[in-house]
């Protein structure tokens, strides 16, 4: 393990050998850190947090602290990471609160640019980008391979779908579809992420079927539940995996879909 004489550990942290910390780092008690993470300089991990393999800490990152919402009494709730993540500068992550889960997990593979946020009680999946600025509420969820520009605020107990697509200075406070792109102070839709579908190898035949799918929801002027029901119909010969994504993301809508 490289440390650099400068950083602070505790003694109850957990960190592999092949580790890096940097100048000025601090590791509280209970932070688990697992092989190849890099702590550039000037990173704070309060605990308990466990970290996966290969992420990268930029300097003044903060990550696992207390959050400050109102209802935190210090109780000793957890935060979770995944690997290969990139965390940039200024990045601040919360822990959970005993009022949901408890805990705040992050996947895998995602890069969060500088001064991005994610509070309390978030769940975030695998291969998103936080462009600068952005930051979620408590209690939101984010899926796989989205993307959320600059400056987006979203609210708390918002659901964004996979593959979803938020444009920069973006105010959400619906949930948003599986696919569909977004942008503007309110937000409102603006079509489906095709680029996006198109990047991550979604075939042009699911592709037309989430496009169908997607006229039924935002053209046809039905009501959600019948939209679902004949999205269903489209595929029930065709048992496409990624319509199900886009019709799993209008079922389980608490807050209710933005159209």
């Amino acid at each position: 393990m490289r440390i650099h004489p400068t950083a602070i550990i505790s003694e109850k942290s957990k960190i592999d050998d092949s580790v890096e910390i940097g100048p000025f780092c601090i590791i509280d008690d209970d932070v688990e850190i697992q092989k190849g993470t890099k702590l550039l300089s000037h990173v704070v991990l309060r605990g308990p947090t466990f970290i996966g393999e290969e992420n990268i800490f930029y300097q003044f990152s903060t990550i696992g602290e207390d959050t400050p919402d109102k209802k935190f009494k210090g109780e000793k709730t957890e935060l979770e990471i995944g690997d290969r993540n990139i965390f940039r500068e200024g990045v601040t992550v919360h822990r959970g609160t005993v009022q949901d889960k408890g805990i705040t997990s992050i996947g895998s593979d995602n890069l969060l640019m500088a001064y991005s946020h994610i509070a309390h009680d978030c769940i975030v999946g695998d291969a998103n980008v936080f462009a600068n600025n952005a930051g979620i509420a408590g209690h939101v969820n984010v899926g796989n391979n989205i993307t959320i520009g600059a400056l987006t605020t979203i609210h708390q107990f918002c659901n964004i779908g996979d593959y979803s697509f938020i444009g920069m200075n973006t105010s959400i406070n619906m949930d948003i579809p599986a696919f569909v792109k977004v942008a503007a102070d309110p937000a409102r839709v603006i079509g489906l992420n095709s680029v996006g579908m198109t990047r991550n190898n979604i075939t042009p035949e699911s592709l037309s079927l989430i496009k169908k799918a997607y006229k039924l929801v935002y053209r046809k002027n039905l009501k959600i539940e019948e939209a679902i029901s004949k999205s269903k119909e489209l595929n029930k010969d065709k048992n496409c995996s990624f319509l199900d994504i886009f019709i799993k993301s209008l079922e389980i809508s608490k807050r209710g879909i933005l159209r």
